[in-house]
């Protein structure tokens, strides 16, 4: 539990406001970077055989210090598609009270990362401030954030006192992990963004620019310092017309061996007839892949495992409508 009197979140709230309303690239690492210092509210069932003090503080979301035998159970969301999510609070005003949990518990970020990840099975998303903002954490962040938190903690480990938390505040992506990063950025909000937003228009300058369009959208990722490890010619595209009504676009990444959670191959459905977009990724999974799907809201939900062989032929019955997917 962490001191409830040294939790302000107030650039976070203003970065993440920002990006409510414009979900750029630039705006998302910006609350990703401000995510990582941060201390946030974590609803709780109330821990057996508590003193009445500290009761009253986890009722409030107060710093308390907890036996080491307390077993805490955070409160999660449950979806109408059946998903569980770890709801995360930037500040105890995001927390309707008519919603209050038991207790409440003020965790570094870093800690809730580890909290999901460590119950994949009853945890499928992370949400922060759900009734306001509801910034949905996808898998692939989570996953960098997890190596994140471990390379702090392998550097404060050879360092103690003052220069353990001077570590900490230092550390910086390496350039592998940005690589992810930019992956998982470019794969599920640059590039659906702006189709969705471009429509038929976009696609048609997707279509005909290439790999020369792909690798414009990554440069407005990378920072300076790093450098874009893609040229042109790493990627791959294949336009079918499948039938007189829909048309597909076959998008292969460059990555060989993508990691877990990250995207291998896309597809850009257009359907003739509607005058509308889908959007599918092919996703790294524990074992084999994903298909996923990017909203036109720009929601990333995930719909079943990807066939071995045939991938076209199940995209094409997917955005005939026959399944909308899960919310992610």
């Amino acid at each position: 539990m962490a001191d409830n009197r040294k939790i302000d979140n107030s650039k976070l709230e203003a970065a993440v406001e920002v990006f409510a309303k414009e979900r750029t690239n630039e705006n998302f690492v910006k609350v990703m970077e401000l995510l990582e210092k941060a201390v946030l509210y974590v609803p709780a069932m109330m821990p057996e055989n508590l003193d009445q003090e500290t009761m009253n503080g986890m009722r409030e979301g107060k710093g308390v210090r907890l036996p080491k035998d307390a077993k805490v159970i955070p409160v999660l969301l449950q979806k109408e598609s059946g998903e569980h999510a770890l709801p995360l609070f930037s500040s105890l005003k995001q927390v309707p009270k008519e919603r209050r949990s038991p207790a409440i518990l003020a965790l570094p970020f870093f800690n809730c990362v580890a909290m999901a990840m460590a119950n994949r099975e009853k945890v499928q998303l992370v949400v922060l401030n759900p009734y306001t903002d509801n910034i949905i954490l996808p898998p692939q962040i989570l996953e960098v954030a997890m190596k994140r938190a471990q390379q702090i903690q392998s550097g404060a480990a050879q360092q103690s006192g003052a220069g353990a938390a001077q570590q900490s505040r230092t550390v910086k992506l390496t350039e592998k992990q940005f690589h992810q990063l930019a992956n998982g950025m470019m794969a599920y909000t640059a590039l659906p963004s702006f189709l969705f937003d471009k429509q038929k228009e976009g696609l048609e300058q997707l279509q005909r620019e290439e790999g020369a369009f792909l690798v414009s959208l990554y440069a407005e990722i990378y920072p300076k310092e790093i450098k874009m490890p893609y040229g042109e010619d790493d990627f791959s595209l294949l336009t079918l017309n499948v039938t007189e009504d829909m048309q597909i676009t076959r998008i292969d990444m460059p990555e060989e061996k993508p990691e877990k959670g990250l995207c291998c191959r896309i597809y850009v459905v257009w359907k003739r007839a509607e005058e509308e977009i889908s959007y599918y990724t092919i996703e790294r999974a524990e074992n084999g892949n994903m298909i996923g799907r990017i909203l036109p809201d720009k929601k990333h939900v995930r719909i079943e495992e990807a066939p071995g062989s045939a991938e076209i032929e199940t995209i094409m019955n997917l955005a005939r409508g026959a399944v909308d997917g899960q919310a992610e």
